[in-house]
């Protein structure tokens, strides 16, 4: 950088400070914590005199049975949250591209994006009463159509497929407006092109809207790979109980239950670490392939 530029730029530059010393501070600064996982920690003794035990913790987890279980679960449920993240999101994006009255367009915009901005705190209670297996709402329509009550959240079948709705429900608005925003931005001419061409509403969306938001749909598919570890606290926490661990428990709340109510410190970080190095490695691939198919790029 030039000295004439860097006269010029210097003030950007300090506005960087505050967030890289935040960064280094609750972002870089806990990482210290990892050596965790390679000792026999003890809380009274602290990182530098607990007994180091290398990676013990790493083969214990490895031949735990329940760690390959909570890996499953957690991908599983992950890989539907991503499905349906993208096909909800991508059909109703379509859907209101159609409508023509812009008050109603967008009042479902709005709708659609309200529970973003809920916490799982308070979706979890509006789901409590509405998934009640004796007075929740989706219960009484089942028995109106003549069907048994379901315990959506106690039963350890149901359970993932209740995980991934609730996330699609909670969610499918913001992706909403992602698409809509893609939309609005696909050149008009190539419509009247389509209409010259003779082409209807539905070959105007087929031929011409789908192909033009297709890199940002491969974009977010590729990132939320990234992500397929990730299936989301906040949400399981809240919503599940011991009955549905053999399906439900995720990677996230492996890590609470040996690590925080078991008091097993040194295996819970072990559990992380891997974690976040299996993600480490995903996210990489995942910036790779969005470099390589929707051209992508940070810097």
């Amino acid at each position: 950088m030039s000295r004439r530029n860097w006269r010029l730029e210097w003030p950007l530059h300090l506005m960087l400070v505050p967030g890289l010393i935040i960064a280094l501070i609750f972002s870089y600064g806990p990482m210290v914590g990892i050596v965790i996982a390679f000792e026999d920690f003890i809380p009274v003794k602290g990182i530098f005199r607990s007994h180091w035990v290398g990676l013990e913790h790493f083969k214990y987890i490895y031949y735990l049975s329940e760690t390959r279980e909570v890996l499953r679960n957690t991908v599983f449920i992950a890989f539907m949250k991503i499905v349906g993240g993208l096909v909800a999101p991508l059909i109703t994006a379509l859907l209101l591209n159609e409508i023509r009255i812009k008050s109603f367009k967008r009042t479902v915009q709005t709708i659609v994006y309200m529970p973003h901005f809920l916490s799982w705190v308070i979706m979890a209670g509006i789901l409590l009463d509405v998934l009640s297996p004796t007075s929740g709402i989706v219960n009484q329509f089942l028995s109106w159509l003549g069907f048994d009550n379901v315990f959506f959240l106690g039963n350890d079948q149901w359970f993932p497929y209740v995980l991934a709705g609730t996330d699609v429900l909670k969610e499918f608005g913001f992706g909403t407006v992602v698409y809509l925003a893609a939309i609005t931005a696909v050149n008009p001419s190539l419509y009247e092109a389509a209409v010259l061409d003779g082409a209807n509403r539905w070959k105007q969306t087929l031929n011409v809207t789908i192909p033009a938001i297709i890199p940002i749909t491969i974009l977010l598919t590729t990132l939320a790979l990234g992500n397929v570890l990730n299936a989301g606290f906040d949400q399981v926490f809240n919503l599940y109980s011991p009955s549905v661990y053999s399906t439900g428990d995720i990677l996230d709340t492996y890590v609470y239950r040996i690590g925080l109510a078991s008091a097993q410190y040194g295996v819970a970080t072990a559990v992380g670490l891997f974690k976040s190095v299996i993600s480490l490695i995903l996210i990489s691939l995942s910036y790779l392939a969005a470099y390589r198919f929707a051209n992508y790029r940070i810097f």
